[in-house]
């Protein structure tokens, strides 16, 4: 299981499945070497999903996700060669160390579940997911993601430094497991998305939902309010929460617990309340009002 893979990280594992079961993408920010590629290959491996993964470089070509057409003398005539993008979860290892060019073949396929190559359209597998990993903006060698590619993503989390006892295992040779039992691998994404979908919200926490984006927005607290789009993703995210905790109804405490995710990388606070994280502020000033 995954639990085995990434010790003492229970609460990363379960923000991952939300956010899959929500049918969006993640983005893991942070350091090389605290799990994130064990995170994104043991979901594959449980949910049972084709798996590819691309090391994003700074000479990373568009074709080199997506695909190109290859001239076959046999057939006489051009056969498309499919890039990693088209498996059912893909992993973009380090996607700000590509240019802006490179980063931007991503959003399509993120937004509409397709590519377009050489003028044709080509459908993604569904379900489709990417999850995205990303250095410290600080580090040589990266570019910045663009506002529109950062809302792309349903969340965003970090995993950071394992708790000392699961460290001590980690010293002591006990590594994870790479296989699963057939069972965990046999999970049906899509049969579970359809099951979150149907999770109900009661018009009072439709109210609750509104709260949060009125505040996000009519106040001088952040740059820039959240989207519709933003919103529609709490809603969902919130939902697999609540499924994830075997309800078919979704409490108010489901949508703070997956708030943080979900705003943090989308709000922008004002200079004067930068000592704390945008989902604080927001939950303190709907609280007070």
């Amino acid at each position: 299981m995954l639990a085995e893979r990434l010790y003492g990280k229970q609460d990363v594992i379960d923000a991952a499945l939300v956010c899959l079961l929500a049918g969006g993408h993640l983005l893991i920010e942070d350091v090389p070497g605290v799990g994130k590629t064990t995170l994104a290959t043991g979901l594959a491996d449980v949910l049972g999903l084709d798996f590819g993964r691309i090391q994003f470089t700074s000479d990373l070509l568009p074709g080199d996700i997506l695909g190109l057409s290859i001239h076959d003398p046999a057939r006489a005539g051009f056969v498309f060669r499919p890039g990693p993008i088209f498996h059912s979860l893909v992993m973009a290892d380090e996607i700000n160390r590509a240019n802006p060019r490179t980063q931007s073949a991503m959003l399509e396929a993120m937004a509409e579940g397709r590519v377009t190559v050489d003028g044709e359209t080509r459908a993604l597998a569904q379900p489709f997911h990417v999850i995205a990993t990303q250095n410290p903006a600080d580090q040589t060698g990266t570019f910045v993601l663009p506002d529109s590619q950062m809302d792309r993503f349903l969340m965003c989390i970090s995993i950071g430094y394992p708790p000392p006892e699961a460290e001590r295992r980690l010293l002591a040779g006990a590594l994870p497991e790479r296989g699963v039992s057939t069972s965990a691998a046999a999970i049906d994404l899509a049969a579970c998305q359809d099951d979150v979908r149907e999770v109900r919200l009661a018009p009072p926490l439709l109210d609750y939902l509104l709260a949060l984006l009125a505040a996000s927005r009519d106040t001088s607290l952040f740059v820039a309010g959240l989207s519709p789009r933003a919103g529609i993703a709490l809603r969902r995210a919130a939902q697999a929460q609540a499924w994830l905790a075997g309800r078919d109804h979704v409490r108010p405490a489901d949508v703070q617990a997956v708030l943080g995710p979900v705003v943090d990388h989308r709000l922008v606070l004002a200079p004067a309340h930068t000592d704390k994280r945008p989902s604080e502020v927001l939950l303190a000033h709907v609280a007070l009002t």
